[in-house]
Protein backbone atom coordinates (compact mmCIF):
# COMPACT_ATOMS: atom_id res chain seq x y z
CA UNK A 1 0.00 0.00 0.00
CA UNK A 2 1.05 3.66 -0.67
CA UNK A 3 0.56 6.56 2.13
CA UNK A 4 1.44 10.31 1.68
CA UNK A 5 4.90 10.30 3.47
CA UNK A 6 3.56 13.50 5.46
CA UNK A 7 1.15 11.21 7.27
CA UNK A 8 3.42 8.51 7.99
CA UNK A 9 4.13 8.58 11.57
CA UNK A 10 6.31 6.67 14.38
CA UNK A 11 4.68 7.01 17.91
CA UNK A 12 6.62 6.80 20.91
CA UNK A 13 4.31 6.38 23.96
CA UNK A 14 5.58 7.33 27.68
CA UNK A 15 4.98 5.43 30.66
CA UNK A 16 1.94 7.07 31.61
CA UNK A 17 0.68 5.98 28.73
CA UNK A 18 0.07 2.26 29.52
CA UNK A 19 0.63 3.36 34.02
CA UNK A 20 -0.32 6.88 36.01
CA UNK A 21 2.20 7.75 38.64
CA UNK A 22 1.51 6.05 41.90
CA UNK A 23 -0.74 3.62 40.09
CA UNK A 24 -0.76 -0.23 41.68
CA UNK A 25 -0.36 -1.40 38.29
CA UNK A 26 -3.17 -3.72 38.30
CA UNK A 27 -4.09 -4.98 34.83
CA UNK A 28 -7.51 -3.20 35.31
CA UNK A 29 -5.81 -0.01 35.21
CA UNK A 30 -3.46 -0.52 32.62
CA UNK A 31 -5.97 -1.52 30.14
CA UNK A 32 -7.99 1.51 31.18
CA UNK A 33 -5.07 3.88 30.20
CA UNK A 34 -4.24 1.68 27.43
CA UNK A 35 -7.92 1.77 25.94
CA UNK A 36 -7.30 6.14 26.46
CA UNK A 37 -4.39 5.75 24.59
CA UNK A 38 -5.84 3.85 21.64
CA UNK A 39 -8.85 6.22 21.37
CA UNK A 40 -6.26 9.25 20.69
CA UNK A 41 -4.09 6.51 18.21
CA UNK A 42 -7.88 5.44 16.33
CA UNK A 43 -8.90 8.93 16.01
CA UNK A 44 -5.04 9.42 13.70
CA UNK A 45 -5.48 6.68 11.65
CA UNK A 46 -9.27 7.31 11.01
CA UNK A 47 -7.59 10.58 10.10
CA UNK A 48 -5.48 8.62 7.23
CA UNK A 49 -2.18 8.84 9.61
CA UNK A 50 -0.25 5.61 8.90
CA UNK A 51 1.47 5.01 11.92
CA UNK A 52 3.72 2.72 13.61
CA UNK A 53 4.30 2.18 17.66
CA UNK A 54 6.44 1.70 20.24
CA UNK A 55 6.32 2.06 24.01
CA UNK A 56 7.98 2.27 27.11
CA UNK A 57 7.84 -0.81 29.80
CA UNK A 58 9.85 0.31 32.68
CA UNK A 59 7.02 -0.25 35.73
CA UNK A 60 6.18 -3.43 34.30
CA UNK A 61 9.47 -5.11 34.01
CA UNK A 62 10.34 -3.86 37.31
CA UNK A 63 7.26 -5.61 38.59
CA UNK A 64 8.36 -8.86 36.91
CA UNK A 65 11.50 -8.44 38.73
CA UNK A 66 10.37 -7.63 41.94
CA UNK A 67 7.94 -11.27 41.27
CA UNK A 68 11.79 -12.82 40.39
CA UNK A 69 12.86 -11.61 43.78
CA UNK A 70 9.24 -12.66 45.94
CA UNK A 71 9.36 -15.99 44.44
CA UNK A 72 13.04 -17.33 43.92
CA UNK A 73 13.02 -19.72 46.91
CA UNK A 74 10.05 -21.33 44.87
CA UNK A 75 10.94 -21.02 41.02
CA UNK A 76 14.40 -19.88 39.14
CA UNK A 77 14.44 -16.20 38.88
CA UNK A 78 14.72 -15.60 35.06
CA UNK A 79 17.53 -12.75 33.37
CA UNK A 80 16.98 -9.18 32.31
CA UNK A 81 16.37 -9.98 28.57
CA UNK A 82 13.77 -12.74 29.28
CA UNK A 83 11.89 -9.88 31.56
CA UNK A 84 11.82 -7.53 28.83
CA UNK A 85 10.92 -10.00 26.33
CA UNK A 86 8.22 -10.68 29.00
CA UNK A 87 6.97 -7.36 29.45
CA UNK A 88 6.98 -6.78 25.42
CA UNK A 89 4.34 -9.46 25.01
CA UNK A 90 2.06 -8.21 27.92
CA UNK A 91 2.10 -4.11 26.74
CA UNK A 92 2.02 -5.82 23.32
CA UNK A 93 -1.07 -7.42 23.59
CA UNK A 94 -3.05 -4.54 25.43
CA UNK A 95 -2.01 -2.20 22.94
CA UNK A 96 -3.12 -4.41 19.89
CA UNK A 97 -6.46 -5.49 22.06
CA UNK A 98 -7.51 -1.89 22.72
CA UNK A 99 -6.24 -0.53 19.28
CA UNK A 100 -8.27 -2.90 17.32
CA UNK A 101 -11.74 -2.98 19.69
CA UNK A 102 -11.15 1.47 18.84
CA UNK A 103 -10.60 1.08 15.18
CA UNK A 104 -13.34 -1.55 14.99
CA UNK A 105 -15.87 0.77 16.85
CA UNK A 106 -14.57 4.00 14.19
CA UNK A 107 -15.06 1.52 11.52
CA UNK A 108 -11.19 2.41 10.19
CA UNK A 109 -10.43 -1.47 10.94
CA UNK A 110 -6.32 -1.75 10.35
CA UNK A 111 -4.84 -5.14 10.54
CA UNK A 112 -2.37 -4.54 14.03
CA UNK A 113 0.73 -6.70 15.11
CA UNK A 114 2.95 -6.66 17.76
CA UNK A 115 6.83 -7.72 16.96
CA UNK A 116 8.73 -9.07 19.94
CA UNK A 117 11.48 -7.17 19.21
CA UNK A 118 15.56 -7.80 19.39
CA UNK A 119 17.83 -4.55 19.53
CA UNK A 120 21.43 -5.22 18.36
CA UNK A 121 24.04 -3.44 20.66
CA UNK A 122 27.84 -2.73 20.41
CA UNK A 123 29.46 -5.61 22.75
CA UNK A 124 32.28 -2.95 23.35
CA UNK A 125 30.02 -0.75 24.14
CA UNK A 126 31.30 1.77 26.51
CA UNK A 127 28.02 1.59 28.29
CA UNK A 128 28.92 -2.31 29.85
CA UNK A 129 31.80 -0.97 31.75
CA UNK A 130 29.57 1.97 33.72
CA UNK A 131 26.17 0.67 34.60
CA UNK A 132 23.58 3.27 35.22
CA UNK A 133 20.40 2.37 34.89
CA UNK A 134 17.99 1.73 37.70
CA UNK A 135 15.92 -1.11 37.91
CA UNK A 136 13.38 -3.37 39.91
CA UNK A 137 13.09 -3.42 43.39
CA UNK A 138 14.73 -1.25 46.19
CA UNK A 139 17.16 -3.35 48.75
CA UNK A 140 18.36 -2.33 51.81
CA UNK A 141 22.40 -2.12 52.50
CA UNK A 142 22.94 -5.64 53.90
CA UNK A 143 20.25 -6.98 50.59
CA UNK A 144 23.16 -4.54 48.60
CA UNK A 145 25.56 -5.99 49.94
CA UNK A 146 24.94 -9.62 49.51
CA UNK A 147 23.58 -9.09 46.05
CA UNK A 148 27.02 -7.39 45.04
CA UNK A 149 29.23 -10.69 46.57
CA UNK A 150 26.86 -13.33 45.24
CA UNK A 151 25.73 -12.12 41.54
CA UNK A 152 28.33 -9.76 40.92
CA UNK A 153 25.13 -6.95 40.27
CA UNK A 154 26.13 -3.48 40.19
CA UNK A 155 23.97 -1.44 43.25
CA UNK A 156 23.57 2.38 43.67
CA UNK A 157 22.02 4.21 46.23
CA UNK A 158 19.25 6.28 45.77
CA UNK A 159 19.11 8.91 48.86
CA UNK A 160 16.30 7.77 51.13
CA UNK A 161 14.81 4.99 49.45
CA UNK A 162 18.04 2.85 49.63
CA UNK A 163 19.39 0.63 47.10
CA UNK A 164 18.64 -0.60 43.46
CA UNK A 165 20.85 -2.82 41.15
CA UNK A 166 22.16 -0.77 37.93
CA UNK A 167 22.78 -2.46 34.69
CA UNK A 168 24.64 -0.88 31.37
CA UNK A 169 22.32 0.73 28.77
CA UNK A 170 24.21 0.81 25.54
CA UNK A 171 23.72 2.91 22.32
CA UNK A 172 21.06 0.87 19.53
CA UNK A 173 22.59 -0.19 16.48
CA UNK A 174 20.18 -1.70 14.57
CA UNK A 175 17.00 -3.93 15.13
CA UNK A 176 17.02 -7.59 14.17
CA UNK A 177 13.25 -8.06 12.71
CA UNK A 178 13.83 -4.66 10.84
CA UNK A 179 12.93 -6.24 8.00
CA UNK A 180 9.94 -7.64 8.84
CA UNK A 181 8.45 -4.61 10.85
CA UNK A 182 9.66 -2.49 7.31
CA UNK A 183 7.49 -4.99 4.88
CA UNK A 184 4.12 -5.22 7.27
CA UNK A 185 4.24 -1.30 7.70
CA UNK A 186 4.77 -0.83 3.63
CA UNK A 187 1.35 -3.21 3.44
CA UNK A 188 -0.82 -1.48 5.69
CA UNK A 189 -0.49 -3.24 9.07
CA UNK A 190 -0.34 -0.93 12.22
CA UNK A 191 2.89 -2.22 13.86
CA UNK A 192 4.08 -2.46 17.22
CA UNK A 193 7.50 -3.06 17.72
CA UNK A 194 10.98 -2.13 19.65
CA UNK A 195 8.76 -2.25 23.04
CA UNK A 196 11.27 -0.59 25.82
CA UNK A 197 13.97 -0.31 23.12
CA UNK A 198 14.11 -3.58 22.53
CA UNK A 199 15.58 -6.99 23.51
CA UNK A 200 19.22 -5.98 23.84
CA UNK A 201 21.14 -8.35 22.11
CA UNK A 202 24.46 -8.47 21.28
CA UNK A 203 26.10 -10.70 18.08
CA UNK A 204 29.17 -13.58 18.90
CA UNK A 205 30.52 -15.03 15.93
CA UNK A 206 27.35 -14.64 14.15
CA UNK A 207 24.99 -15.95 16.97
CA UNK A 208 22.15 -13.88 18.92
CA UNK A 209 22.88 -13.38 22.71
CA UNK A 210 20.99 -11.80 24.93
CA UNK A 211 22.75 -9.46 27.50
CA UNK A 212 22.03 -7.83 30.54
CA UNK A 213 20.91 -4.41 30.13
CA UNK A 214 18.21 -1.55 29.22
CA UNK A 215 18.05 0.05 25.56
CA UNK A 216 16.67 3.42 26.36
CA UNK A 217 13.73 3.83 24.48
CA UNK A 218 14.04 6.79 22.91
CA UNK A 219 17.16 6.35 21.13
CA UNK A 220 15.41 3.16 19.94
CA UNK A 221 12.64 5.21 18.76
CA UNK A 222 14.88 6.68 16.50
CA UNK A 223 16.62 3.95 14.96
CA UNK A 224 12.97 2.11 14.20
CA UNK A 225 11.89 5.38 12.91
CA UNK A 226 14.26 5.60 10.18
CA UNK A 227 14.22 2.08 9.19
CA UNK A 228 10.54 2.41 8.38
CA UNK A 229 10.84 5.45 6.91
CA UNK A 230 8.28 7.55 8.33
CA UNK A 231 7.97 11.36 7.87
CA UNK A 232 7.22 12.30 11.85
CA UNK A 233 8.00 11.05 14.68
CA UNK A 234 6.02 11.93 17.77
CA UNK A 235 7.22 11.21 21.34
CA UNK A 236 4.65 11.17 23.73
CA UNK A 237 5.48 11.93 27.46
CA UNK A 238 4.05 13.33 30.22
CA UNK A 239 5.04 17.19 29.83
CA UNK A 240 2.98 19.49 26.73
CA UNK A 241 6.84 20.32 25.37
CA UNK A 242 10.02 20.93 25.65
CA UNK A 243 11.24 24.00 27.96
CA UNK A 244 14.82 25.95 28.90
CA UNK A 245 15.40 26.72 32.09
CA UNK A 246 12.65 23.72 33.19
CA UNK A 247 11.65 24.40 36.72
CA UNK A 248 12.75 27.82 37.27
CA UNK A 249 11.13 30.55 37.53
CA UNK A 250 12.46 31.73 34.21
CA UNK A 251 11.65 28.35 32.71
CA UNK A 252 9.96 28.90 28.97
CA UNK A 253 8.48 26.77 26.66
CA UNK A 254 9.97 25.90 22.82
CA UNK A 255 7.95 25.79 20.17
CA UNK A 256 9.95 25.20 17.55
CA UNK A 257 13.89 24.51 16.91
CA UNK A 258 16.75 23.21 14.69
CA UNK A 259 18.93 20.19 15.13
CA UNK A 260 21.69 22.50 15.50
CA UNK A 261 19.76 24.86 18.29
CA UNK A 262 18.68 21.57 19.92
CA UNK A 263 22.33 20.58 20.63
CA UNK A 264 23.47 23.58 21.41
CA UNK A 265 20.79 23.95 24.76
CA UNK A 266 21.88 20.34 25.12
CA UNK A 267 25.25 20.99 25.99
CA UNK A 268 24.52 23.94 27.67
CA UNK A 269 22.55 21.41 30.12
CA UNK A 270 18.92 22.27 29.77
CA UNK A 271 17.80 19.02 28.87
CA UNK A 272 18.78 16.64 31.59
CA UNK A 273 20.09 12.53 31.02
CA UNK A 274 17.24 10.75 32.32
CA UNK A 275 14.35 13.06 31.62
CA UNK A 276 13.98 15.05 28.19
CA UNK A 277 18.03 14.65 27.57
CA UNK A 278 17.19 11.10 25.42
CA UNK A 279 13.81 12.80 23.66
CA UNK A 280 15.90 15.24 22.36
CA UNK A 281 18.49 13.17 21.20
CA UNK A 282 16.33 10.91 19.56
CA UNK A 283 14.71 14.23 17.99
CA UNK A 284 18.22 14.88 16.41
CA UNK A 285 19.55 11.55 15.16
CA UNK A 286 15.92 10.92 13.82
CA UNK A 287 15.73 13.93 11.76
CA UNK A 288 19.65 13.83 11.10
CA UNK A 289 19.62 10.84 9.20
CA UNK A 290 16.27 11.65 7.15
CA UNK A 291 13.46 12.37 9.10
CA UNK A 292 11.49 15.74 8.28
CA UNK A 293 10.25 16.52 11.92
CA UNK A 294 10.43 15.30 15.38
CA UNK A 295 7.47 16.13 17.89
CA UNK A 296 7.66 15.97 21.51
CA UNK A 297 4.43 16.80 24.00
CA UNK A 298 2.09 15.06 26.04
CA UNK A 299 -0.56 11.97 25.05
CA UNK A 300 -3.45 15.30 25.77
CA UNK A 301 -1.59 17.66 23.43
CA UNK A 302 -0.89 14.91 20.87
CA UNK A 303 -3.68 16.09 18.05
CA UNK A 304 -3.01 19.39 17.86
CA UNK A 305 1.14 19.11 18.07
CA UNK A 306 0.61 17.06 14.93
CA UNK A 307 -1.32 19.93 13.44
CA UNK A 308 1.78 22.05 14.40
CA UNK A 309 -0.61 23.74 17.07
CA UNK A 310 1.40 22.29 20.56
CA UNK A 311 4.02 20.67 21.60
CA UNK A 312 7.98 21.29 20.32
CA UNK A 313 8.79 20.24 16.72
CA UNK A 314 12.09 19.84 16.01
CA UNK A 315 13.40 20.08 12.05
CA UNK A 316 16.27 20.12 10.48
Amino acid sequence: MRYDCEKTVLVALGGNAILKYKEEGTAEEQMRNVRTTCKTLARFIKEDYHIAITHGNGPQVGDILLRNEMAKGVLPPMPLDFCGAESQGMIGYMLQQCLMNELRELGAERPVMTILTQTLVAKDDPAFGLPSKPIGPFYSVDEAVRLREQKGWTVAETIGRGFRRVVPSPRPISIFEGRSIKDLFEKGYVVIACGGGGIPVIDIGGEIVGVEAVVDKDHSAAVLANLIGTCSMLILTDVDGVYLDYGKARQRAIQTMTISQASRWMAEGHFQAGSMGPKVESAIEFVSKGGKKAIITSMEKAADALAGRAGTTITM
